[in-house]
């Protein structure tokens, strides 16, 4: 029997995770698709419009071996949601333990948010070891995740916001970056405008330079 790959590792094993907006549940299929093509199996789509629910479970039916993960999520109410709907894993903005404890009660793994060390101290409580980094270029960047993880050695990082093709190498090259995420690739512009195309050229493009340094 072909052993099961956790979320986690697969995340790590990709390196990227676009962070999708979907404005319309029509948009979540051509979207997907073109991330695949492009070599990504994993998306995060986040809850900051209506359409994420109801894209995660249309892209769940359609293309079981993407990796799906719902982000932006901030009550117990919308982690239900998103497990509902299908999501793998889920993403948060900072770190809220009682959220935190309704995802590991629901054995879905889940990337809070943490940028100081007390966030830490209280995730590590929780048996968090991955931890989301935002607005990470806001917060000092790879400096700041160097001199958090000097007294948290076990930990590691998956920075988000102000990332592009412009820093990822420095974050790639790092081994306390489990992945990174971004936009850059699919930004809301580009699915709004239907460029599926360029999509998949830029997903293409950021798994080429991904495996070039972690190769």
């Amino acid at each position: 029997m072909e052993k099961t790959i956790e979320p986690i590792d697969r995340i790590a094993k990709c390196g990227i995770i676009p962070v999708i907006v979907i404005d319309d549940p029509a948009q979540a299929c051509p979207t997907a698709q073109a991330l695949l093509s492009g070599g990504i199996n994993i998306m995060e789509i986040t809850f900051r419009t209506s359409a994420a629910a109801q894209s995660i479970t249309i892209i769940s039916a359609r293309f079981p071996e993407m990796l799906i993960g719902a982000g932006t999520i901030l009550s117990n109410e919308q982690l239900d949601q998103a497990i509902l709907a299908g999501a793998q894993f889920i993403v948060s903005p900072g770190l809220d333990a009682e959220l935190v404890k309704a995802a590991i009660d629901c054995q879905v793994p889940i990337l809070p948010g943490a940028v100081t060390p007390s966030e830490i101290m209280a995730g590590l409580k929780l048996g968090i070891r991955t931890f989301k980094f935002f607005p990470a270029e806001n917060y000092g960047g790879l400096a700041s995740i160097m001199a958090l993880c000097a007294p948290f050695p076990s930990i590691k990082f998956v920075p988000t916001g102000g990332i592009s093709e412009k820093n990822l190498q420095s974050y790639m090259e790092n081994d306390k970056i489990t992945a990174v995420g971004g936009s850059w690739m699919a930004t809301q512009s580009m699915i709004r405008a239907g460029q599926f195309d360029e999509i998949t050229r830029k997903s293409r493009q950021a798994v080429d330079f991904v495996k070039t340094i972690r190769s």
